[in-house]
């Protein structure tokens, strides 16, 4: 006979539940200008108690009494609790106005600051271009690969031409012990890079491209696989007869396998090698007035937000059944954690931003463009708040300052090694060196990885050559043979 044994166990167990609100908070943080705008322009369609504000909507909104309830509409607050409801309702339609009130009054008085005349104001936008490399390497961080790995696998894409194919003259074996990496563990890395999307970057030849976009069921496929060899010669010149000979197969069969092929990519370089070119509106201008600097938070559509003067008239004169009522509340709360979001992003980003400038004194004080090392960790300890937030505030934000527009996140920078003086050097500094060198070197022989650790050592700066073959990679600049007029 079987018996059952029923163990009940309590387990306790700490996780942190983000309510809803929180996660939109939190959300506000991260999002850039433009995104922030296209947020609030949803919430405006989703939310029928707000409105943009215009002169004529003012007009009503000061005409609309909020406290008067005719007697021919108190039937429609036929008992105590709905008569209470509709109180409280109109108490916290005044506190959503009186914050709205307030933070259009702090919005004009912020961007009153300002010298320059609202008609000289030009909206800045920035073109740049994305590099498709960074985004395709990240894929690697999840392997957890040593540094030396990363950076033969860097070495293997930057020897790639614009369709991802590796040059001719590269030897995997031979760059691997430069890495010191077995040839083994190189034809590994090989082909982890061949399998990430898009597949087949980094293959040899059409043919490796191919076979690197088939699925493992598509590998066991001969005729699939022949099509992609062999016989891909007369694939492209349609010998489809003589295909299907070879194969003892019908030439409907070979057609079939043909459209298989011709689905797969073998250009995959273009869609990371090729930049994408976007356009960014700065989140902040920094200016520098006598010897400080002034934070302006560029927020354009926020303070035009208002209560609904058709709802208002409705709530004033008691035209709200039950259900509405609680509608109109729900509505009311959520538009004033709206406000109370945008509030708190751009006091949050203003004190990041005069923090930044407070620890790159030397960079925005002395104009020298050297950015010190700086972690997330130091301007959370500074403003007491969790690391989190710090990088959810400088993801994808823009700063217009006087020497140019610099991505908040360009401001942070690790330590990249030591000087002679035993002081931590940033990467910045390192690439800002190697970009000077490389644009001042002969072009007919160009500076290779370790006469650039050389000349750095001259200048007092320690970096190891793997180092500066990862910054060379991270600028975009091509070695010294490709470099080579």
């Amino acid at each position: 006979m079987n018996s059952f044994n029923q163990n009940i166990s309590m387990q306790e167990k700490q996780e942190l539940a983000l309510k809803p609100k929180m996660l939109q908070s939190l959300k506000m943080l991260t999002l850039p200008i433009l995104e922030l705008e296209n947020y609030i322009k949803q919430e405006l369609v989703n939310n029928p108690l707000l409105e943009l504000r215009d002169e004529k909507e003012e007009e009503d909104l000061e005409e609309t009494p909020m406290t008067f309830v005719p007697e021919e509409s108190q039937k429609n607050l036929d008992d105590t609790d709905s008569s209470f409801e509709w109180g409280q309702t109109i108490s916290e339609a005044k506190e959503l106005t009186e914050i709205l009130d307030q933070w259009n009054e702090y919005h004009q008085n912020y961007e009153g600051s300002s010298s320059k005349p609202e008609k000289d104001k030009g909206e800045v936008l920035l073109i740049y271009e994305e590099s498709g490399i960074e985004k395709f390497m990240q894929q690697l961080y999840p392997l957890s690969l040593p540094d030396n790995e990363i950076d033969f696998i860097a070495e293997m894409l930057d020897n790639c031409d614009s369709y991802g194919y590796l040059s001719p003259e590269f030897n995997l074996e031979k760059t691997a012990r430069a890495y010191n990496i077995s040839p083994e563990r190189a034809n590994e890395l090989h082909n982890i890079v061949l399998q990430l999307p898009p597949k087949g970057i980094t293959a040899r030849n059409i043919s490796e491209c191919l076979l690197a976009q088939l699925s493992e069921e598509e590998r066991q496929n001969s005729i699939l696989v022949g099509l992609c060899t062999d016989q891909f010669e007369n694939l492209i010149h349609r010998r489809f007869q003589k295909i299907a000979s070879y194969y003892g197969v019908s030439e409907d069969c070979i057609l079939f396998w043909r459209d298989v092929v011709a689905k797969l990519d073998p250009k995959p370089g273009l869609r990371i090698l090729t930049p994408n070119t976007a356009y960014i509106v700065p989140d902040i201008t920094i200016k520098r007035i006598d010897d400080d600097f002034e934070v302006i938070i560029n927020d354009h559509i926020s303070p035009n937000i208002i209560i609904s003067p058709h709802y208002l008239k409705l709530m004033a004169h008691g035209f709200l059944d039950k259900e509405t009522l609680k509608f109109v509340r729900e509505r009311i709360n959520s538009a004033k954690f709206l406000i109370k979001s945008i509030y708190m992003r751009t006091r949050t980003l203003e004190r990041v931003t005069k923090a930044i400038i407070k620890y790159q004194s030397d960079f925005f004080y002395n104009g020298t463009g050297i950015i010190q090392p700086l972690t997330y960790s130091v301007i959370a300890r500074e403003l007491s708040v969790n690391e989190s937030t710090i990088s959810r505030v400088v993801k994808h934000k823009y700063a217009e300052t006087p020497y140019g527009i610099y991505a908040l996140k360009d401001f942070f920078s690790s330590t990249a090694g030591i000087d002679t003086r035993n002081e931590n050097i940033s990467r910045q500094q390192i690439k800002s060196f190697i970009c000077r060198m490389v644009e001042n070197e002969d072009k007919k022989h160009p500076l290779s990885d370790q006469e650039l650790v050389n000349l750095l050592k001259k200048e007092g700066l320690i970096i190891s050559r793997r180092i500066v073959a990862k910054y060379r990679f991270e600028l975009g600049i091509l070695n010294s043979r490709l470099r080579r007029m």
